[in-house]
């Protein structure tokens, strides 16, 4: 199991950190809302569940929620909080939190939660339309059992569309996917980017529609 941890205080950073490894799972640690997030915007990093203290430096723990889940992230979040007002905890779960702990709290709840999240929200490791299949686990894209080589950006293209279904997703969604931390990608880069996908994936029976004005449905092609 992945977690991301974000604390701004380092003395409990470090003790979460240790607490979760000692269950066996694998934890970064970031210390502030801005951080967390460039790193959640990243491609290719799979993770299981989001542990997220409220009161950060940056953006806090409330933007970090509204922002991921506008991107269209399921990624679980347990939200950390030292404040027990109910309005807070409701605040919370209205943007999309999961579940929240009010410190402080007890090692093992901590732990039982973060599993339980990780339960309940288990990705497919397969996505699949037409002939098309992606499969994260091992990071291969084959069309009718044949490879298909994708550069990072276009797996994460294509991985998104996937995940949208028959769902229209624009193009700014698609640039908050694929965003790399510390690079920018343009609107023509994203056209880029699907005129490439669907070269690659012509024989898959899929069709990759354009929208206008609104942005891009992955579906079945016609026939």
């Amino acid at each position: 199991m992945h977690v991301l941890l974000v604390e701004d205080d380092p003395v409990l950073a470090d003790g979460l950190a240790r607490l979760l490894e000692s269950h066996g799972m694998a934890v970064d640690v970031l210390r502030n809302g801005s951080d967390a997030d460039a790193v959640l915007q990243r491609p290719g990093v799979a993770r299981d569940v989001l542990v997220l203290d409220i009161g950060l430096p940056g953006l806090d723990g409330f933007d970090v929620v509204r922002r991921l889940r506008a991107r269209g992230s399921a990624l679980p979040v347990l939200l950390l909080t030292a404040r027990d007002a109910v309005e807070d905890r409701v605040r919370g779960l209205e943007l999309g939190a999961d579940d929240y702990l009010v410190k402080p709290f007890a090692a093992p709840e901590l732990v039982a939660r973060v599993r339980a999240l990780a339960r309940r929200h288990q990705r497919p490791t397969v996505l699949a339309l037409g002939t098309l299949m992606l499969d994260s686990s091992t990071r291969r894209a084959t069309v009718a059992g044949r490879a298909v080589d994708l550069s990072a950006r276009e797996w994460a293209v294509l991985e998104y569309l996937l995940q949208h279904g028959a769902r229209v997703v624009s193009k700014q969604q698609i640039i908050d996917a694929i965003l790399p931390y510390g690079e920018d990608v343009t609107p023509n880069a994203v056209e880029v980017y699907i005129s490439r996908v669907r070269q690659k994936t012509a024989d898959a029976g899929i069709a990759i529609r354009t929208i206008r004005g609104f942005g891009y449905m992955l579906e079945l092609a016609d026939g």
